[in-house]
């Protein structure tokens, strides 16, 4: 919980914002970062691996939009999670 809050103020657009794409972006790559690490010691573990690849699918779509609503707050967001663009 403590790291989801630090995240949510680290990225957050406006004083009460816990649900902007920008937000939803960085808390699931934190998601996805952690479900990895735990699918490289339990290979056998596709419950958790599809509900990985619907996580990576679930961010794509955000900043897919926030790339066409923000060009640069998409760089910034990328930039910050130093994911590919």
């Amino acid at each position: 919980m403590e790291a989801k809050t630090k995240t949510i103020e680290q990225f957050k657009t406006h004083a009460k914002d816990t649900g902007s794409a920008d937000v939803q972006v960085a808390l699931l790559t934190q998601r996805i970062n952690h479900l990895t690490e735990h699918l490289q010691t339990n290979k056998k573990d596709h419950s958790s691996r599809r509900g990985l690849l619907m996580m990576v699918g679930q961010r794509r779509r955000l900043l897919e939009y926030l790339q066409n609503i923000d060009l640069g707050r998409y760089q910034a967001v990328t930039k910050k999670l130093k994911l590919r663009h």
